[in-house]
C-alpha cells in the first residue's frame, strides 16, 4: 500500500518559537538546546508572560526575539514551529491558536486535560494542514528501551499482566502542578509517561478502564493522593498503573508476566526470568543509555525530510483518553470504554 502523503510541504530549516519559557525545571532551555542540537531547527523567538523569564531566554539563546504576548509573537516573527511549554490547562487552547496561525506544534506532555480537548487539537492541525506532536521524549529512556527490546525478543512469551508504579509517601507541594484545575490531577504528570510507555508495549485495542482515585491526605494539594487504573486489552492482557503520594511502602516501576517468564525492574537493571529447554534461567539485564535528543531529531527529520513522525497525536490522545476514562470510572464505579477505540 503506498504511503499516504502528508498534508504539509518539507521545510529547508525549521524556525521555532518557544511559548512558556520559565517555570518548571528550566524546560524552555532544555527544549531549545535539544532543538538546536539537530542542526535543522533553530530557536528564533521566546514568549513568556513574565518579562523576567522571557529575558532569560535571551540570555540562553542570544539571537532570539522575546515576547510577552503569544499573538504578537505569531504576527511578528516568521515561524514554522511553536513549542508549547505552559501549564497543562493551557496546552489545548494555545496549540489550537498556533495551528490556526499555520504553525506546526509540539506540546509538552500531557497533551491536554480531556479527550474532547485532544480531539479539538487534532482537528485544528488537520484543518490547517500542520503537524501536531506531543513531547513524549521518555520513549527514549534507557530502561524503557531495554525493556522494549527484551519483550521484542520474546524472552517471556506473550505478555498478559503488567504492573507499573510511581510515587511514595510525601506531600505533593503547593504549586500549579499540585492544583487539579490547572494540572488535571495526579495522573497528568509522570502518569502520562507511564501510560505512553504501556501503550507502546501493548498497542492493541483497549476494551475497558477501571479507575480508583483517593483523596485522603495532603489538603494543601487539590490533586488526588493516589490514582490507579486497571486497563484491559482485546488480547486479554491486563495492566495496572498506580501513581501515588500516599504509598508508605512502594514497589519497583515494572513487573511484567508472560506466558514463558517474567520481568522485574530492580534498581538500574531488569531481572528476567525465562525458561531454556525446560530449565529456569534468571538474567540480569542492564539499562541502555538514554537518548532524549532523539525526539527532536525525529521532528527535524520529519519536517525537513521524509522520516515518519514517531510520536503521533492519535497516540498521545489515547494516553489522555485512558486518564479520562479512569476518572470517570472512579466516579461511577463501573468500567469505562474509550471513545477513541470505537
Amino acid at each position: 500500500m503506498p504511503r499516504k502523503a502528508r498534508p504539509y510541504p518539507k521545510l529547508r530549516h525549521v524556525r521555532t518559537g518557544i511559548i512558556g519559557y520559565g517555570g518548571a525545571f528550566n524546560m524552555g532551555k532544555h527544549h531549545g538546546e535539544s532543538m538546536n542540537a539537530t542542526g535543522k531547527i533553530s530557536v528564533v523567538a521566546v514568549c513568556d508572560k513574565d518579562p523576567v523569564r522571557a529575558a532569560v531566554g535571551k540570555t540562553d539563546f542570544v539571537d532570539v526575539q522575546t515576547f510577552t504576548n503569544i499573538e504578537q509573537m505569531l504576527k511578528t516573527v516568521e515561524l514554522d514551529l511553536c513549542v508549547v511549554i505552559l501549564p497543562h490547562n493551557l496546552h489545548a487552547p494555545v496549540a489550537i491558536q498556533c495551528a490556526a496561525a499555520g504553525k506546526h506544534v509540539v506540546v509538552e506532555k500531557p497533551m491536554c486535560l480531556s479527550d474532547a480537548e485532544a480531539v479539538a487539537m487534532i482537528g485544528a492541525a488537520e484543518a490547517n494542514h500542520t503537524m501536531l506532536s506531543v513531547f513524549h521524549n521518555r520513549r527514549w529512556d534507557g530502561d524503557f528501551c531495554a525493556l522494549r527490546e527484551l519483550l521484542n525478543k520474546g524472552l517471556i512469551g506473550q505478555v498478559y499482566h503488567v504492573e507499573m508504579f510511581g510515587g511514595g509517601y510525601h506531600a505533593p507541594g503547593t504549586w500549579w502542578r499540585a492544583n487539579k484545575a490547572i494540572s488535571g490531577g495526579t495522573f497528568f504528570d509522570w502518569g502520562a509517561h507511564y501510560l505512553d510507555w504501556l501503550l507502546q508495549l501493548i498497542p492493541g485495542k483497549i476494551t475497558g478502564v477501571t479507575g480508583f482515585f483517593h483523596k485522603l491526605k495532603w489538603p494543601e494539594s487539590t490533586n488526588e493522593d493516589n490514582v490507579e487504573a486497571a486497563i484491559r486489552f482485546d488480547n486479554g492482557a491486563v495492566a495496572h498503573v498506580q501513581m501515588s503520594s500516599l504509598a508508605a511502602v512502594g514497589k519497583e516501576r515494572w513487573r511484567i508476566l508472560g506466558s514463558e517468564g517474567a520481568i522485574l525492574s530492580v534498581g538500574d537493571k531488569f531481572q528476567v526470568h525465562t525458561y531454556v529447554d525446560g530449565y529456569q534461567a534468571t538474567l540480569d539485564v542492564p539499562q541502555v543509555p538514554s537518548d532524549w535528543h532523539a525526539y527532536y531529531r525525529n521532528i527535524a527529520a520529519h519536517l525537513t525530510g521524509d522520516e515518519e513522525l514517531i510520536v503521533k497525536p492519535q497516540e498521545a490522545r489515547r494516553v489522555i483518553a485512558v486518564m479520562d476514562a479512569a476518572e470517570q470510572s472512579s466516579k461511577s464505579g463501573v468500567t469505562v470504554a474509550l471513545a477513541c477505540e470505537g
